[in-house]
């Protein structure tokens, strides 16, 4: 699934397979209630202290599409393919949280 920037989607590829993941309100107050307040996550990102369940718990939650995925394998995924690699999903995810859709 391609992400539609229209609509604030991030693309996450993993394993070869991209995923959009889009930061909807409903995606990202399930995240929060999940992994606590978002301004608190961007904070513990920005410090260098941000836990890999709680980056798995942001992607899944605005993950666009769960059709044909697990959150068990898809945290696999993203841990296989490393910080890395999910760094400029993060990054755009975080910067949405700050700044909100355009």
């Amino acid at each position: 699934m391609s992400p539609n920037p229209w609509r604030g989607e991030v693309a996450l590829v993993l394993g070869g397979v991209s995923h959009a993941l889009r930061p909807s309100f409903t995606a990202l107050v399930a995240a929060e209630e999940e992994i606590g307040p978002l301004f608190a996550l961007v904070e513990r990102t920005g410090a260098g202290q941000l836990r890999l369940g709680e980056m798995v718990a942001l992607f899944w939650h605005c993950l666009a599409n769960r059709e044909h995925v697990t959150r068990e394998g898809f945290a696999e995924a993203v841990a296989r393919s490393g910080l890395a690699a999910c760094t400029p999903a993060l990054r755009a995810l975080m910067v949405q949280v700050l700044k909100g859709g355009e």
